[in-house]
């Protein structure tokens, strides 16, 4: 976990440098944005794990093959939230994840602009800025603020993406889409949202936040219920106390 956390604010701080002066933006697809800060900071952690640990195995979003041999596996998104970062807005992240065998055993996940660290080891519970963090002790869904993500299919498949933002909106304080999925499990974690959802994510995605989520003491499923597959398509992550709440929500037909 602590080289994890040394390599993520070096990234971090790379990211901020060009995120001061702009970056030109190319496309993977039609929404799906990439910028020379990703690919820089995903060679900076590369680089840096494997010259620590040359014998491990590396999962990245933008370059590392796509497979997990080996007892572990670094789980890398060199930039989560490019849009937000490519729009001057502030909420990006650098997030790091590492499984040995079967289990995720550290994550670190990186805000360089507010300059938050948040981290956690395997039963060692969750930090930001080394100070210990713990989920929201609200228990009541109406007064819960929750957060989702749009995927970059939405455009192809519109409708449960929609669906599941107005129903948790019918009976939640608020909802909100704010563009880093990684961050938005360390507000989980912190106890700054209730609860979160949301489908089509990649392993680089969740791999590190779900971590620090569950050591915060909050709950990892998929939708309905069934344990979090990393590989999987459903994310459904909770202080715990509105899990079930949110199942149901979830349940609902697609209208």
């Amino acid at each position: 976990m602590q080289a994890a956390r040394e390599i993520a604010q070096k990234a971090g701080k790379l990211l901020k440098e060009y995120w001061v002066r702009g970056v030109k933006v190319e496309y993977k697809g039609e929404i799906n944005l990439v910028t020379e800060a990703d690919r820089a900071s995903e060679a900076l952690i590369l680089a840096e794990i494997r010259r620590r640990f040359p014998d491990h195995t590396i999962v990245a979003e933008e370059s590392a093959p796509k497979q997990v041999p080996g007892e572990f596996c670094w789980y890398v998104d060199p930039l989560d939230g490019t849009t937000n970062f490519s729009h001057k807005l502030p909420f990006f992240s650098v997030s790091i994840g590492v499984r040995r065998g079967q289990e995720m055993v550290a994550g670190v996940i990186y805000d360089p602009v507010l300059d938050e660290l948040f981290s956690a080891a395997r039963g060692q519970g969750a930090t930001c800025n080394d100070k210990p963090i713990r989920v929201s002790p609200q228990g009541n869904l109406i007064e819960s603020l929750l957060v989702t993500g749009f995927n970059y299919s939405i455009r192809e498949e519109p409708g449960h993406v929609f669906d599941h933002f107005r129903d948790f909106t019918m009976v939640a304080q608020g909802t909100r889409r704010v563009g880093s999925a990684a961050l938005d499990l360390c507000y989980v974690a912190y106890g700054r949202y209730e609860g979160f959802w949301e489908r089509s994510l990649s392993p680089w995605d969740t791999a590190a936040g779900t971590l620090i989520v569950e050591e915060a003491g909050g709950r990892i499923t998929q939708f309905g219920g069934e344990p979090f597959d990393l590989y999987g398509t459903e994310v459904l992550a909770s202080n715990g106390l509105i899990h079930e709440d949110m199942m149901e929500v979830l349940k609902k037909p697609y209208k």
